[in-house]
């Protein structure tokens, strides 16, 4: 090594045959083309000294250097430099205590020494997306991090239109970063194995794999990964069109602390690759979300005997199960500890499995099913009765659902149930006659009911009065709805009114209003009216008069003016956080002074299509409320 510190750079040749070094056969050939072709001694000796050094002497320099820092300087001379930087892996480094001690010494009179830790704990986050990520950006990451703690977390985001990072590029992070836990790869078509296998050979403490639109990435690598990656606790393959049963066997056999799977549209995934990893990891596995695959009635079957572990389930868009792979889950008494449970596009799930994982959940917490179209009002109030600790109740486009259903969960779910939410279930329709005596439901507290568009008055007022405790309302998009119809849900309310979302009940008045600030001014917090055109400056008086704890408000697409706005502005007590005026056209330039006073505790306003306000009004309050974060 001293040849090579005092190398003056015209005796090349002379100190080849002396120069103890380390030359691996994999490094490149120690002549450039350049020299091959036979440069005259002239032109040799007019380059720079360094650009002629073999790439074997440049290694074992590079490798020589005391620390991350002094690696990173190097790297920023020359890409050649940082190329060949990527190439040593960590475990190559030369470690020389006594050459560290030189350079302490050499500049502690000069500077103030920084401690590192060199092996670094991995806490660092990088992330690349779209044009940004490249080989040339992963290969400064690999050096750059190296002596700042360690590279903890990557994801990469590419797109479909550039191919800016390759196998070379993940190489290269995989050599400078042993202490990567997680990675995360989205639409990088052109990483395949070699890119992913460097990975398991090198990063050993990987904890989290996310997998998605990777075409190119196959079994190989995931099997890699489960042999060489034992910490592995979260797993998420989506699109990936060459991952299999192998690769998810080898998962389920290695990786014995899996706690988190996801697995999505990947054609080749079926029944023997899912249940073996489910079986495998049935211990210690508490969240599973299958979408978009070619299993049957036997996966299901196994998650229900082996899903002990099991907290949150997510079954979406699975063609090929039918109701008795439902009803088996269900019935097989397995799932002892779920609490949350998401079916969407299923339609295996009837009245009969319904019940059946009702009775089989006894801890379940929170059910969402969307798009089960065979699911009735029968099997729904089964469901309620049979799930005893049920608190969340989610409905999407589930159409064989009517009024009488809901009303049916509602008063029959004991006293567990504090949420419901029905999105555009077509099938609920006021009703002409009338309804027998319900029990009340004292302890629901949140309400919501969005576009669904045969949801009247008359529904409006039997669930009113069955829910004295709301605290939340959510009738967003329900425009049949009117000031008859909410009325007995106000007055009904006794616990409170806190968020209240009226937007697109493009029926309602002020009355509503009124009623609201008069029943619930003291607990009011959150009020949204965007798009209920027929509220007026009446309704923002009586909320600048009553609503003091009032912090958010949307009056946008509204038939409010100036005259509104200075009212609220006069409030005294008054404390609004968000303001939205959004496309209020009666709102002019002259609403600046009161926008003004209100902005002393605004944090939001959106003016956006406010058109009789002009950009130099929006300039000046953008200049005077810096505190407040303006859409115009």
């Amino acid at each position: 090594m001293p040849a090579l510190v005092n190398y003056r750079g015209d005796d090349l040749f002379s100190i080849g045959s002396h120069v103890d070094a380390y030359c691996p056969p994999r490094k490149r050939a120690r002549l450039s083309a350049q020299f091959a072709s036979g440069e005259t001694e002239f032109e040799f000796e007019n380059q720079p000294s360094i650009d002629v050094l073999p790439d074997e002497c440049l290694y074992e320099i590079f490798r020589s250097l005391p620390s991350g820092k002094e690696r990173s300087f190097a790297a920023c001379v020359s890409k050649k430099w940082l190329m060949m930087l990527t190439s040593i892996r960590k475990a190559e480094i030369c470690k020389s205590e006594k050459l560290e001690k030189e350079v302490v010494a050499s500049v502690s009179d000069h500077v103030e020494m920084v401690s590192c830790d060199e092996d670094g704990d991995g806490y660092l986050t990088r992330c690349l997306d779209g044009k940004k990520a490249t080989d040339l950006r992963l290969a400064a990451i690999a050096v750059g991090t190296s002596g700042h703690g360690g590279l903890g977390k990557l994801s990469i985001r590419g797109n479909k239109y550039t191919h800016g990072v390759t196998n070379f590029g993940l190489s290269a992070i995989a050599r400078g970063c042993p202490s990567l836990k997680s990675l995360s790869l989205w639409n990088v078509s052109s990483v395949g194995d070699e890119g992913l296998l460097e990975i398991a050979k090198e990063c050993h403490l990987l904890e989290k794999l996310e997998l998605c639109h990777c075409p190119s990435i196959s079994n190989e690598s995931l099997i890699a990964i489960a042999e060489n990656c034992p910490n592995l606790t979260s797993l998420n393959i989506e699109s990936c069109s060459k991952i299999g049963n192998d690769g998810l066997q080898a998962i389920g056999k290695f990786c014995r602390k899996l706690q988190c799977l996801s697995i999505k549209d990947c054609p080749l995934v079926r029944d023997q690759g899912i249940s073996s990893l489910l079986s495998s990891a049935s211990s210690v596995l508490t969240r599973v979300k299958l979408q978009a695959l070619n299993i049957t009635d036997f996966s299901l079957a196994v998650i229900g005997h082996y899903g002990k572990a099991l907290t949150n389930l997510v079954l979406s868009d699975l063609p090929n199960v039918s109701e008795k792979g439902f009803w088996v889950m269900g019935n097989a008494q397995g799932l002892q500890k779920l609490v949350s449970l998401t079916i969407a596009s299923g339609g295996g799930v009837t009245d009969v499995s319904l019940e059946a994982m009702g009775k089989g959940c006894l801890n379940l917490k929170q059910m969402c099913l969307r798009k089960c179209c065979f699911v009735s009002d029968n099997g729904l109030v089964a469901f309620a009765k049979a799930a005893g600790s049920l608190e969340i109740l989610q409905l999407e486009e589930c159409n064989r659902v009517s009024q009488s259903g809901i009303l049916g969960v509602v008063s029959n779910s004991a006293s567990k149930l504090k949420s419901l939410t029905l999105v555009k279930c077509m099938g609920i329709k006021d009703m002409a006659t009338e309804m027998p005596m319900l029990s009340p439901n004292c302890s629901l507290r949140s309400l919501s009911i969005r576009n669904c568009p045969g949801f009247g008055n008359a529904s409006l007022a039997m669930l009113g009065k069955l829910c004295p405790q709301l605290q939340h309302v959510d009738l967003s998009g329900l425009y049949g709805i009117t000031d008859v119809g909410i009325f007995p849900l106000l007055e009904s309310c006794k616990a409170g009114l806190v968020k209240v979302n009226l937007s697109g009940c493009l029926n309602l008045t002020d009355e509503v209003v009124l009623a609201l600030a008069r029943l619930h001014s003291e607990t009011l917090e959150l009020l949204n009216l965007d798009g209920c055109r027929k509220i007026t400056d009446a309704s923002l008086v009586a909320i600048g008069n009553n609503c003091m704890f009032l912090s958010d408000l949307d009056v946008s697409k509204c038939a409010i003016t100036d005259m509104g706005i200075s009212a609220l502005s006069h409030a005294e007590q008054l404390n609004l956080q968000v303001l939205s005026l959004s496309s209020c056209s009666e709102v002019s330039n002259k609403s600046m002074p009161a926008l003004k006073k209100l902005g002393k505790t605004l944090v939001g306003l959106n003016l956006q299509n406010c058109n009789s306000i002009n950009s130099s009004t929006v300039a000046r309050l953008v200049e005077s409320l810096w505190r407040c974060d303006i859409l115009s």
